[in-house]
Order: C-alpha cells, then sequence, then structure tokens
C-alpha cells in the first residue's frame, strides 16, 4: 500500500465531508466526526497495527518523529497541500500508534457565519481588559477566537501576536501585524514565549490555552499594563471559570489574584455547539460582561452568585446558557432533548419553556 497516497485519500475525504475530525485507530475503520457524530468509513480497512503506523509516519517529519518516540505522544499542525490544515495529536493506545486530527477551515468565519451573538463584536472594540472563550472541547472556542481576532485584524491598526500549540488559523495580515508563533517551532516552550511577550510591543495578545496559573498570570499582568488578551479554559459556564483561575494559585495568593481578576477580566463567552434539527450545528451561548455587580463578586469571592447576576442584566447584553438554548427550541433550531443534553439546569430550562 502507498501509505502517503492513502493518508491524502483519507485527508480529502474529511475536508470534502466538512467534518470536524478525522481518527485514525487500529481495530477500526478511519472514522470521521461530522456534526459532533462518529462516523466509519466502512469502504476503508480496517486498520492494522502496520497500517496504523505507517499513516501516522507519513503526516511527521524526522524531527517530530524523534520527538514522538521520546515522548509517547505529540501536537502539530499538519498543511495538506493548499487544500487543508489539520491540528494533530498523535498517542499511543494499547502499545498502537493513534492520531486524532481536528480540520481547521481555510477561510476564518466572521461572527455572523458563526452565529454568534451580535454582542460578542463588543469585546473587539476596546483597547485593553482579558477575555475568555471557554466550554468544552470540540465546541468552537478556537474557531470564536478567530473570528474575534480576525475582525480587529479587518478594523484596526495594532500588532497581534498569538502563543499556539500548534498554530491553527492562519491569519491573512490586513491593518494589523499578525505574528503567531508556534512552540516547538518558534519558541523553545510555551512559557519562554509567554515570558518574552511584552518585549514584542503587541497591542493584542491570544494565548491559545490557559495551563496552568503561570498562563493565568501572564495574561492578567498583559491587561493591566495596557493590552487586550484573549484566551480560552475548558470550563463550563462563567461562573465556574472564575472559581478555576483563582483556585489555580496558592491560598496565600488567592486574594491578590481576585482582586487582579476583577480589574482585568472584561467578559467570559461560554458556549455549546448543539446539533441542528435541518443538519450542522448551532452555537448556544452564556455571555458574561464584567459590570461592577460582577467584580465585587470577583473580589469577595463569591462566584457562585454571578449566574444570578447574568440572569438578571439582559439589558446589557448578558444572556444566560439556558436562555440561549430556549430561544434555539422556540425558533426550531435544535430540539427539545439536545437542548436538556447540554443545559447544566434542564430543570430551569424546561420552566422557562413553559413560561414562552
Amino acid at each position: 500500500m502507498d501509505y502517503k497516497q492513502k493518508l491524502n485519500e483519507l485527508l480529502l475525504t474529511a475536508a470534502k465531508q466538512n467534518a470536524s475530525d478525522l481518527h485514525l485507530a487500529v481495530g477500526r475503520h478511519p472514522t470521521l466526526r461530522i456534526d459532533g457524530v462518529l462516523i466509519p468509513l466502512q469502504k476503508e480497512p480496517i486498520l492494522t497495527p502496520e497500517m496504523g503506523e505507517n499513516l501516522v509516519s507519513n503526516l511527521l517529519s524526522p524531527k517530530q518523529k524523534e520527538e514522538f518516540l521520546k515522548n509517547k505522544e505529540l501536537d502539530f499542525s499538519y498543511s495538506f497541500e493548499d487544500k487543508a490544515r489539520f491540528r494533530v495529536n498523535t498517542f499511543h493506545q494499547r502499545g498502537y500508534t493513534a492520531a486524532a486530527l481536528r480540520l481547521i477551515p481555510a477561510q476564518i468565519k466572521t461572527i455572523e457565519e458563526l452565529n454568534l451573538p451580535p454582542i460578542v463584536h463588543d469585546f473587539t472594540k476596546i483597547s485593553q481588559g482579558f477575555f475568555l472563550v471557554v466550554g468544552p472541547a470540540g465546541h468552537g472556542k478556537s474557531t470564536s477566537l478567530a473570528a474575534l481576532l480576525d475582525e480587529i485584524n479587518h478594523k484596526r491598526t495594532g500588532h497581534i501576536i498569538t502563543i499556539e500549540d500548534p498554530i491553527e488559523y492562519i491569519f491573512t495580515q490586513d491593518k494589523c501585524i499578525v505574528s503567531q508563533r508556534e512552540v516547538r517551532s518558534d519558541t523553545l516552550s510555551f512559557h519562554k514565549g509567554l515570558r518574552s511577550l511584552l518585549r514584542q510591543d503587541p497591542d493584542v495578545i491570544m494565548i491559545g490555552e490557559m495551563r496552568d496559573a503561570e498562563s493565568i498570570a501572564t495574561a492578567m499582568t498583559s491587561a493591566e499594563t495596557g493590552h487586550l488578551v484573549f484566551s480560552t479554559l475548558h470550563t463550563n459556564s462563567a461562573s465556574q471559570t472564575i472559581d478555576r483561575i483563582i483556585d489555580s494559585f496558592p491560598a496565600e495568593q488567592q486574594g491578590q489574584i481576585s482582586s487582579q481578576l476583577a480589574a482585568t477580566l472584561v467578559g467570559i463567552v461560554s458556549e455549546r455547539l448543539i446539533p441542528r434539527i435541518d443538519g450542522g450545528r448551532v452555537p448556544a451561548c452564556e455571555i458574561m460582561i464584567t459590570n461592577p455587580a460582577v467584580r465585587n463578586l470577583i473580589r469577595e469571592r463569591k462566584g457562585f452568585q454571578i449566574d444570578l447576576v447574568i440572569e438578571t442584566s439582559s439589558q446589557e447584553g448578558m444572556i444566560t446558557l439556558n436562555r440561549s438554548l430556549a430561544s434555539l427550541v422556540k425558533k426550531k433550531e435544535i430540539s427539545l432533548e439536545d437542548a436538556e443534553l447540554y443545559s447544566l439546569n434542564p430543570s430551569e430550562l424546561r420552566i422557562l419553556l413553559e413560561r414562552s
């Protein structure tokens, strides 16, 4: 078998079928994820250990092979001709080689094209602060951040710096200088890249993912010193995000971190991609805007009360996840069953729908 050709065929199939992911696992057919559902490619052979190893090997450069052999897993980006880019994680399972490939569309979609709430535009217009997009893996966080950054790129001048592991969306520079730094190829480590950020004269900073206390501290310090900082976190809601950030630090630092977070945070968008009744997926979003009430609750470590502020501040553009889900059900875009599945409080969701 020509493994390079077979790999290209699989990547082309993933791109043509608008899959979000391609999975290569020994003992299974190559499998696509389309609209959140795993679909085996039944016409393709079930992967043997030899096939799995050779397909993955064709994704790797000699240096990456060495690193994969040493560390047993590896994150990197892979460009397939001019047709598509993939964010790849190769790993071992039960001694066999496997890979998960996330398709990254060549075109960065706009906030409107992603069906994000119009209030999200406001976060691109501010000059400094700390803004987060949160939610589970595979629910569009990177895609939403790319849309916000690209809007800034097209609407105002400035220097945008990203630190990513690996680089996902490729930005075409317009009014902004866009410097995209990939861990390992452009900077030796995530933390080394973060530490040198402020010496590179940025206006807007995007940190691919909050990994630990050091990356969170760097983001907040950058926001304090006059920069607009974007990042993502794997949390389920705005209140949980605030607790997670503060709890990342030792107890003796948490008071200071609470004050710093209250002063720098401008907003949090928590999103879920819900299967549409007519096919495809649509985002349901919780929007928290940091107003004086939210700042006080962060300072006082009363994150659990933030949900109530979001619920009662719709006139400011805030929205709870349940109200977003209820609105999509009423518009007949998503089913009630799916709305309940993704809701953090299904009984409250049912009450909302009964009232309307």
